[in-house]
């Protein structure tokens, strides 16, 4: 599968929206005075959503113009009033001058993501019989949550360490937050009759973006992330979405099974970081 810079333009936009609509849902569901804002930065955006948020990011810049040294001085004026430091997530199909820029601002390179995409029109996926996997958009998201953010607290061993750790409440705001995003639903994964996994599924402008899989690690190596993977490609595929994208940490387990499915990585984020003065 081919992946050029009107794909990754498209792909990044629709990340961009769903990032800054978790920050929003936060800082409606907020009962106090909250510091989070999005900023529009060159068709992407600068988020923040708290302190140690993993939606604390400018995504999406590259596809719509260069950013001026200007747009990046308020951008890091943003982040400095808050005390947080400025992490860019760049798309290596981006404009190459905005990498040169930002190392040439004092920004080091910490880690990369891969983003891998999948065609779904006329596919059908089977699901594994040992696992149930059902959607779950009640209101009542609470044992959703619980299952996704005991799986990410505890990471699986396999491919390269994570680069980030979030506390439990922090990540459970994010997660959520971007579960009340539009079009996205939530699933369960079911295995034994009880709640193995979780993840949801994003639809925006025929793209389904597949993110928050995880897994409690006893119910691991039972066909559940390969579960909630068909189910969900199979509900795009029926919302007459024509292309699937699915973010992992490169050399992963979430990489390997989506892989598996028929993911190819379409490029990879850079993530550059610049500390507070």
């Amino acid at each position: 599968m081919f992946c050029d810079t009107g794909m990754a333009g498209r792909i990044e936009r629709m990340e961009t929206e769903a990032i800054a609509g978790g920050v929003r849902a936060g800082l409606r569901r907020a009962t106090s005075a909250a510091s989070g804002f999005t900023q529009e930065i060159a068709g992407g955006a600068a988020c923040f959503a708290g302190p140690n948020s993993p939606l604390n990011k400018v995504a999406g810049v590259g596809f719509a113009g260069v950013p001026s040294s200007a747009q990046w001085e308020a951008v890091e004026q943003a982040y400095a009033e808050v005390g947080a430091p400025v992490q860019v997530e760049l798309a290596h199909l981006a404009d190459p001058r905005i990498g040169a820029e930002l190392t040439a601002r004092g920004y080091r390179l910490t880690s990369f993501e891969n983003v891998l995409g999948l065609r779904l029109r006329g596919r059908a996926w089977p699901v594994p019989e040992s696992v149930e996997v059902r959607r779950d958009d009640d209101d009542d998201a609470d044992t959703w949550l619980d299952i996704v953010v005991d799986g990410f607290a505890h990471p699986d061993d396999d491919g390269l360490p994570a680069t980030e750790d979030f506390p439990r409440d922090v990540l459970a705001s994010a997660v959520r937050d971007l579960a009340a995003t539009n079009n996205t639903h939530r699933y369960l994964a079911y295995r034994a009759g009880e709640p193995a996994g979780g993840a949801s599924l994003r639809l925006t402008g025929g793209i389904a973006a597949l993110a928050g899989a995880s897994t409690l690690p006893e119910h691991r190596r039972r066909g559940v992330q390969t579960a909630l993977l068909a189910t969900r490609l199979n509900a795009a595929s029926a919302a007459d979405c024509d292309l699937a994208v699915v973010t992992t940490q490169p050399g992963s387990k979430s990489q390997q099974n989506s892989q598996s499915q028929g993911f190819a990585v379409l490029y990879t984020r850079a993530v550059l970081v610049k500390e507070p003065a």
